[in-house]
């Protein structure tokens, strides 16, 4: 057996150290679209813009006359929260029976899409996530517009 010196002996105890730090080191797992969207503020902070602007197109608050609208705005952070794989639950109708008879035309869909990309675009996120939401959410265009 060879001796070791000191030195020798705190210099195999620092790499020791290290590699059973690296061993032990679990990868982070990369952030769910909820929280690329700013979590539970982000998804306030878009539903609560989106509203407003719901609100303040003539043509689209027409659909949400007989609506309540703090259940709307509950609903739907819930579901925005859900489809980008957040913690919530969603309590509502399925999409083809939340919006079935209410008249929707394509063209009143797109608009509804265009206040979405404007909200999107006004909040502090990336393009990336941004896309990621508005893929997920027009997968549900044939369920909406399935009983019109």
């Amino acid at each position: 057996m060879y001796p070791i010196s000191t030195r020798g002996y705190v210099a195999a105890l620092l790499l020791a150290w290290a590699l059973s730090g690296c061993a032990g080191a679990q990868p982070q797992p990369a952030p769910t679209l909820y929280q690329k969207l700013g979590g539970e503020k982000g998804m306030h902070a878009i539903v609560e813009d989106f509203a407003y602007r719901l609100a303040d197109d003539p043509e689209l608050v027409a659909f949400f006359a007989n609506t309540n609208i703090d259940y709307f705005v509950n609903s739907l952070q819930d579901y925005l929260c859900v489809i980008s794989d957040g913690p919530c639950v969603y309590r509502g109708a399925p999409m083809d029976k939340a919006h079935q008879h209410m008249g929707i035309h394509e063209a009143d869909f797109n608009r509804l899409v265009d206040a979405l990309q404007a909200t999107l675009l006004d909040q502090p996120i990336s393009a990336s996530a941004r896309n990621q939401l508005l893929k997920r959410l027009a997968a549900q265009h044939a369920a909406v517009m399935r009983y019109q």
